[in-house]
């Protein structure tokens, strides 16, 4: 297995200690970090906080400048206490609370397709953003991930890896996976998973079977996967920077 880049004076910084989740905005192609202190966006290496401080513990990314988040807000802000579901369609600069403010606050965050997925003690889904359904989700996922026609949502529980075929109502183990602390959808049926020591497995059908690979990237924060076959790109947040691997390529850090 191939070690972890070490990090150099020259690499990109994470803006915070805190990353509870990365990803690559579809439009502008920049590497978004959210944060215990709100959200960054890299345009080269240095990091810009875009919009209010936001504790964001949920975030995920619905298309070009359309973010779904969740979490607790700044004193500054005139948000509830927690966030409940909150949308951003100007790439983080505003955002606008759609439901369950004050009620919930959505560590696990994902859409599959047009459906917001998420965890905030039970598992819910909104296909509109405001009125929700709850799923039969029987443990705790760490992170939930769904595929972009929405036929497929992934959470990772300490139990093992269980999966949804109708948008997170019902859900099934995955007997044929190995125990992975985090998953992110690249494209179609594409999957890149973490270990909880480090090691990425890939899956090409969705989830249902798996190939351990030889990259590692030990104590991760946050996890993201874009593409497929030559083209999968996987990104991983560790405590101090972001490493990226390309088609299978050795994790390096990012500059």
């Amino acid at each position: 297995m191939g070690p972890s880049a070490s990090p150099g004076a020259d690499e990109l910084r994470l803006p915070s200690a805190h990353v509870h989740a990365i990803a690559r905005d579809p439009g502008s192609g920049n590497v978004v970090v959210a944060a215990h202190d709100g959200l960054y966006v890299y345009d080269g290496a240095t990091p810009k906080r875009v919009g209010p401080v936001i504790d964001l513990m949920g975030f995920t990314v619905a298309g070009p400048g359309h973010y779904y988040a969740s979490g607790h807000p700044g004193t500054a802000t005139d948000l509830p206490q927690p966030v409940g579901l909150i949308e951003s369609r100007d790439g983080g600069n505003t955002w606008t609370v759609l439901s369950r403010g004050g009620a919930s606050d959505f560590h696990a965050l994902t859409t599959a397709g047009s459906t917001v997925v998420g965890f905030d003690g039970v598992l819910r889904s909104t296909a509109d953003g405001r009125t929700w359904r709850d799923g039969n989700l029987d443990a705790q996922p760490r992170t939930l991930a769904g595929s972009r026609d929405g036929a497929t949502v992934l959470a990772t529980t300490p139990e093992g890896l269980t999966h949804s075929t109708d948008a997170g109502l019902s859900w099934r183990w995955s007997e044929q996976a190995p125990l992975l602390l985090m998953v992110a959808f690249g494209d179609g049926t594409t999957v890149a998973g973490l270990t909880p020591d480090g090691q990425v497995h890939t899956s090409t059908d969705a989830g249902q079977t798996w190939r351990a690979t030889e990259l590692l990237a030990p104590d991760a924060q946050a996890l993201h996967a874009s593409g497929e076959g030559e083209q999968l790109e996987i990104l991983v947040a560790n405590d101090r920077t972001i490493l990226a691997s390309t088609g299978g390529q050795p994790f390096q850090s990012m500059r």
